[in-house]
């Protein structure tokens, strides 16, 4: 068998292309939640905190010269990303609870129709 033959049925099995459309479908929900938290829950939070842009603060380390740029600890991006790590975790924690529920009641059913 050729290397390329197996290298087909590899790629062509059922997991290896349902682990592709998942990665495709994350990396675009993670764009989305990306774009959620730095459009739509950030700019309310800004202005709550009294029109602070979250993307602008940082602590600097070093000014910048003419010859380097700023040394700073961004950490205004930082809480943008947590927040889109939670978002993202939430969403899960509720897929995966739904996804265990239907699967209990799943289970109840196959149980009631044996007895």
């Amino acid at each position: 068998m050729s290397i390329i033959h197996e290298f087909k049925e590899f790629a062509v099995k059922g997991n290896m292309l349902d682990m592709a459309v998942g990665i495709i479908l994350g990396v675009a929900f993670g764009k989305v939640i990306t774009s959620f938290v730095n459009d739509i829950i950030m700019p309310p939070m800004g202005l709550l905190i009294g029109g602070v842009n979250f993307k602008d603060l940082a602590v600097v380390l070093k000014e910048a010269t003419e010859t380097a740029a700023a040394v700073s600890i961004n950490y205004g991006l930082f809480i943008n990303t947590l927040l889109d790590f939670l978002i993202v975790a939430i969403v899960i924690f509720f897929m995966i609870k739904g996804i265990n529920r239907l699967r209990r009641f799943s289970e109840k059913e196959e149980k009631k129709k044996i007895k």
